[in-house]
């Protein structure tokens, strides 16, 4: 999954040759997840028309302030447009529209929404060779890079005249990965690692029955999600799950037993950054496991059971600069027995979540938890989805990190 998952993507279109590449950009960032709006200007509609762009992108085109052919004419307001962006492409940037912006020109709707926007703003010049390298070019270009807006450098390649040169817009690739590289730059994990833990296990009786709990793992790949889309590189260890997960910076580690997700944990977290174990890790299993399945013989039937290892607490007697997270999932005396496993498993924060919230807990989509940290300060946190429980978890870690 791209980091431009979700994200809002107003893309400019001005009157140069390469707006026929515009159409396959819109693809690509509908295929990395984004939501895509098409702001033209008026005459960019020569060379791509605004149907094949409203089709692609599943909205509507903009290319004026009002509709001339509609009788119930409506303002299209470059105000919500600027707002409604996350992102900002203008692709192609002629050396028209760049000395506009670059001098606050406002006489279209794209200028409009250009000043209007509070996000960051790409531009990918488009133009011949002579223009390029103009000097009232070049100077629209450090000006634009002085206000703030990212520069996507035009390729070297045969233009629109007959002349090889600089000048090229850069292809729809390079400027979707151009994007993507320089979000993860800035974003605040870029750099950590981040180690994961997720589901239930299942500890084996026989090959047919086996020891295990509700857990559906949803916390923890909502977690890896929020890590991921903040830069970090994470590892999710994960039970048995019909949870699934795609994104660049995650890397799957399915596992089904306890002892095996210790031995995968230990794998990585001397190379982790940080470790956070949300699976509900089953604390016995059989202590005897056949090799077939069991017959139903006697009225009763008795199981030996021995504990397996804890995997939280055996982090936390070798950690050195790791931030530890835990999971406490309680019925009873939440507070008491979420500070005790916080200090006996000398962890930096735990996350308390009661089943005796409704909402909270296996099975469901929302949670209820509260946050607690190695200096004893206490965080309560409403009734949420999953994923925004995920989003908070972050942002509590980031604030643990930076003080």
């Amino acid at each position: 999954m791209s980091i431009l998952k979700d994200k809002n993507i107003l893309l400019g279109i001005t009157a140069g040759i390469a707006a026929y590449k515009s159409a396959g950009l819109v693809r690509l960032f509908i295929k990395a997840g984004a939501n895509v709006k098409v702001v033209m200007t008026p005459a960019s509609k020569d060379f791509v028309t605004p149907l094949t762009l409203s089709t692609l992108s599943k909205n509507p085109v903009y290319s004026s302030f009002i509709d001339e052919e509609d009788d119930n004419q409506v303002w299209n307001s470059h105000v919500d447009l600027g707002l409604w962006a996350d992102i900002f492409v203008i692709a192609p940037a002629t050396a028209n529209t760049m000395a506009k912006m670059a001098n606050g020109v406002c006489d279209n709707i794209l200028l409009a929404a250009y000043l209007s926007a509070k996000c960051p703003v790409y531009f990918a010049p488009a133009m011949d060779l002579d223009m390029y390298m103009h000097e009232s070019t070049k100077t629209s270009f450090e000006k634009l890079v002085s206000y703030g807006n990212k520069l996507i450098p035009a390729g070297i390649g045969e233009l629109a005249s007959g002349l090889v040169g600089e000048g090229r817009m850069a292809e729809p690739e390079v400027i979707l990965d151009f994007i993507e590289k320089d979000i993860l730059e800035q974003l605040p994990l870029k750099g950590k690692r981040i180690l994961i833990t997720a589901g239930p296990t299942y500890e084996a009786l026989d090959p047919v029955r086996f020891i295990g709990n509700h857990s559906s793992g949803k916390m923890g790949f909502e977690i890896a999600n929020a890590a991921a889309n903040l830069g970090a590189e994470v590892i999710l260890v994960t039970g048995p799950t019909h949870q699934s997960i795609q994104h660049s910076l995650i890397e799957v580690k399915p596992i089904v037993s306890a002892e095996e997700m210790y031995t995968e944990v230990h794998k990585h977290f001397l190379y982790s950054d940080i470790a956070i174990l949300s699976a509900a890790v089953a604390d016995y299993r059989p202590k005897t496991v056949t090799d077939k399945k069991i017959k139903k013989k006697d009225s009763t039937f008795t199981i030996e059971l021995e504990k397996t290892k804890d995997i939280l607490k055996s982090l936390g007697q070798i950690k050195s600069n790791q931030v530890l997270v835990g999971f406490a999932l309680e019925t009873n005396n939440e507070l008491e027995h979420a500070k005790e496993k916080l200090k006996s498993k000398n962890l930096d924060l735990i996350v308390l979540n009661s089943l005796r919230d409704k909402g909270a807990g296996f099975g469901v989509s929302t949670n209820k938890v509260t946050f607690i940290t190695s200096s004893n300060e206490i965080v309560e946190n409403e009734l949420k989805s999953k994923a925004e429980v995920a989003k908070d978890l972050m942002k509590q870690i980031l604030k643990q990190l930076n003080a």
